[in-house]
C-alpha cells in the first residue's frame, strides 16, 4: 500500500515537515510512523502503520548518546555536572519545546480525545515522545551521522541557554542557592490553600523569604506546587542560579 496516498496522510503535508527538519527521507513511511500515537490506532484499527513507541525508545538512546559524546568532547567539567547538563538538554520539557519550535504538533496522529488536549502537560509529553521518535526514524533512515546532525542543530544548540539560565538545576535548588548566595536567606514554603476531594486534591503553595511572600504555585501535589512557586519566584527576582565554572576542552583534546 502507498501510505502517502491516504487522505489522512496527505492532509498533513509531510514534504513540508521534511523541509523543516532538514532531512529528506529515503523511506518516508518511517517518518509517518514517528507521529502515530497509540490512541490513534484504537480508533483506526486498519491503519497501515504501527504506533511510534519503538522509534521513541530508539530515539531516546540516540539523543542521550549524541549529547553525552558532545559534552565529553567539549568540556572538562566533572561527571556530576555534565550529567546535570545532559539531563537539562534531554528532559521531556526541553524536547517538547524543541518539537513545538519545529512545528511538529500538526503532524501527530491522535485519537479524538487526545486531539482535544492541546496546551496540556499530557500533550507536552506526547510532543517530547514524538521528537524522540523522529530522531529514531532519522537514525534508521539516515544512520548515526544523520541523527547526530539533527540533534546538533536542535538540541545541542540549547546548551548556552541552559548554562546561562542555570537550568541544569531544578527550580527549588536554584532559588534556594540564589537566595542564600545573594541575600543570606533560606526560602520556606507554606500551603496557602487546599481544594478538591481527597483523590483529586489541588494545592496552592507560597514561597517566602523570611515573612515576605514572593510567589505562589498550584499543583496536584505539594511538591509540584512548590516547584511551580519556585519557577515563578525565579522570574520575579530575575535570578538564574549560582555561577559555576565552565571548563572548555582545548581544541585537539577530543576523542
Amino acid at each position: 500500500m502507498d501510505i502517502s496516498s491516504l487522505p489522512e496522510v496527505q492532509e498533513k503535508n509531510f514534504p513540508l515537515l521534511e523541509n523543516k527538519l532538514g532531512v529528506k527521507f529515503k523511506n518516508i513511511d518511517i517518518l509517518y510512523q514517528a507521529f502515530v500515537h497509540r490512541s490513534y490506532l484504537n480508533e483506526h484499527h486498519d491503519f497501515a502503520l504501527g504506533q511510534n513507541e519503538r522509534l521513541e525508545f530508539l530515539g531516546d538512546a540516540v539523543v542521550e548518546l549524541v549529547v553525552t559524546e558532545y559534552l565529553y568532547n567539549q568540556y572538562e567539567n566533572p561527571e556530576g555536572e555534565l550529567t546535570n547538563w545532559r539531563a537539562a538538554l534531554v528532559n521531556a520539557k526541553m524536547l517538547a519545546s524543541v518539537a513545538y519550535e519545529i512545528g511538529m504538533e500538526p503532524y501527530l496522529f491522535l485519537s479524538h480525545g487526545e486531539a482535544k488536549d492541546a496546551g496540556t502537560k499530557a500533550r507536552d509529553y506526547i510532543m517530547a515522545n514524538a521528537f524522540e521518535a523522529v530522531v529514531g526514524a532519522i537514525y534508521v533512515d539516515q544512520g548515526y551521522e544523520g541523527a547526530k546532525q539533527f540533534i546538533d542543530r536542535y538540541v545541542i544548540t540549547k546548551l548556552p541557554y541552559v548554562l546561562e539560565n542555570g537550568l541544569y538545576m531544578d527550580a527549588k535548588s536554584r532559588f534556594q542557592e540564589s537566595a542564600q548566595e545573594l541575600i543570606g536567606v533560606t526560602p520556606t514554603y507554606r500551603v496557602l490553600e487546599e481544594s478538591g476531594p481527597d483523590h483529586d486534591k489541588m494545592f496552592k503553595v507560597g514561597i517566602f523569604l523570611e515573612k515576605e511572600l514572593i510567589a505562589s504555585g498550584v499543583g496536584s501535589s505539594k511538591q509540584e506546587a512548590q516547584t511551580e512557586a519556585a519557577e515563578a519566584a525565579l522570574k520575579i527576582k530575575a535570578w538564574k542560579g549560582p555561577k559555576i565554572e565552565i571548563m572548555k576542552r582545548q581544541s585537539g583534546d577530543s576523542i
